[in-house]
C-alpha cells in the first residue's frame, strides 16, 4: 500500500489501495480514526491517483476538520470515563486509580498511556460482563464466552455459537451506552438478525434503545480519538 500526501495540505496523507474488483476511485474517511483512503483499479495509472487526490484535497481537509481530534493520553491530559472527563495525574501508588473526576497513575509505569489502556480493559469486561448477564439473565438465555477488542466498524457482536464480543472502549461512554450494546448482543442470541422481532425484544429488555442509537452515531467516533500509544 502507498501513501500520497496532500500538495496543499502535506500533514494529510492518504493510503491508496489497489483493488482488482474496483471500478473506479473511491475515497473513504473513516469516521473512527480519521484514516483517508483512496481504493481504485490496479491498471489506473499512478498519475490519476495524484490527480484525483489532488482535485479533493480542499474537500478532504474540510471533512477532517469537522472530526473529533485526536486526544494523547499522557500526563498533564483527559479522559473520559463511564461519560466523564477525567484529569491524568501521576500518584505516588501501584496501578491505576479513579476517584473524583481524576485518573492517577503510579509513578512506576512506564507508559501512562499502557497503563490506563490496561486498567480500562479491565473495568470495560466487569462492566460488560455484568450488563451482559443481567439482560441475558431477562430472557432466559446464555452465551458461550465473552471477548473485548478494539473493533472499528462495530460496537459488539454475537456469534452463531453464542460468542459476545465488545469494544472495550465503550466503558469510556456513558453507562446507559454500554448497558444498550450489551442488550442489543444478548438480543441476538434470541433472535440472529435485525428483524421487528429482533427490535421488539431489544425493546423489552431496553425501552430507550433509540436515544442510545442516537448517541453512538452522532459521538462514537469520540471514543477513538484518544491515543495510548502517544
Amino acid at each position: 500500500m502507498k501513501q500520497i500526501f496532500l500538495p496543499k495540505y502535506p500533514e494529510i496523507s492518504v493510503l491508496v489501495r489497489h483493488s482488482a474488483r474496483a471500478r473506479r476511485l473511491s475515497l473513504r474517511i473513516s469516521s473512527l480514526d480519521g484514516k483517508v483512503t483512496l481504493s481504485g483499479p490496479p491498471r489506473v495509472p499512478e498519475k490519476e491517483y495524484l490527480a484525483f487526490v489532488t482535485a479533493k484535497q480542499d474537500w478532504i481537509a474540510q471533512n477532517l476538520s469537522s472530526m473529533p481530534q485526536q486526544m494523547a493520553v499522557v500526563q498533564g491530559g483527559q479522559i473520559a470515563i463511564a461519560g466523564q472527563m477525567h484529569a491524568i495525574t501521576t500518584g505516588a501508588h501501584r496501578g491505576v486509580r479513579v476517584d473524583d473526576g481524576v485518573v492517577s497513575v503510579g509513578r512506576a509505569a512506564k507508559s501512562t498511556g499502557a497503563a490506563i489502556k490496561g486498567f480500562l480493559k479491565v473495568q470495560a469486561r466487569d462492566a460488560l460482563a455484568r450488563s451482559s448477564d443481567h439482560y441475558a439473565a431477562q430472557l432466559g438465555v446464555r452465551y458461550s464466552s465473552l471477548v473485548l477488542r478494539d473493533t472499528r466498524s462495530r460496537w459488539g457482536s454475537c456469534s452463531s455459537q453464542g460468542q459476545l464480543m465488545y469494544s472495550w472502549r465503550l466503558i469510556m461512554a456513558p453507562p446507559e451506552i454500554l448497558n444498550y450494546v450489551a442488550a442489543h448482543e444478548v438480543a441476538h442470541l434470541v433472535e440472529m438478525n435485525h428483524s421487528d422481532a429482533f427490535w421488539s425484544v431489544v425493546r423489552d429488555i431496553y425501552p430507550d434503545y433509540a436515544t442510545a442509537r442516537m448517541w453512538l452515531r452522532k459521538r462514537g467516533a469520540e471514543l477513538h480519538r484518544y491515543d495510548f500509544d502517544a
